[in-house]
């Protein structure tokens, strides 16, 4: 990756950051607040460019496809595989465009690391039998 574009995300990533942490509370009446919130959608706007640019670079046409579909049904877990992507993108651990099979094995890992066990657990109640009780 061209070191303009990490330094886009990096700049993308501060602005996030500052306007989840740093933020003050909107007022109606302050013309610089209208500022900001275009401002704060245009970064956003910027952030999800740049996140589409990486993933169409690293990924095949297929395994985009695939991840897009799991965005409808999972947003945070593809959140999650798209970080990873992009993580692995830039530290340049990608030989080459990922596959749909190739895909499929980063999401079964991502499953695997956030895999939750269910257990169900059930509380019976004693209640007083009446067929015990019958000495007729």
């Amino acid at each position: 990756m061209a070191d303009d574009e990490l330094e886009a995300i990096r700049r993308q990533r501060m602005a996030e950051l500052q306007s989840k942490h740093g933020g003050l509370a909107w007022n109606p009446m302050d013309p610089n607040s209208s500022n900001d919130q275009q401002g704060q959608q245009e970064a956003q706007q910027r952030e999800a460019d740049m996140r589409n640019s990486v993933l169409a670079q690293v990924l095949e046409q297929s395994a985009r496809a695939r991840l897009s579909n799991l965005a409808l049904v999972k947003p945070d877990k593809a959140k999650a595989v798209e970080n990873y992507l992009i993580q692995m993108a830039r530290m340049g651990q990608l030989g080459g465009k990922i596959s749909e099979s190739g895909l499929i094995e980063i999401l079964e890992k991502v499953s695997q690391q956030t895999e939750k066990k269910t257990t169900v657990k059930f509380n019976r109640r004693k209640v007083m039998d009446s067929d015990e009780d019958d000495d007729d």
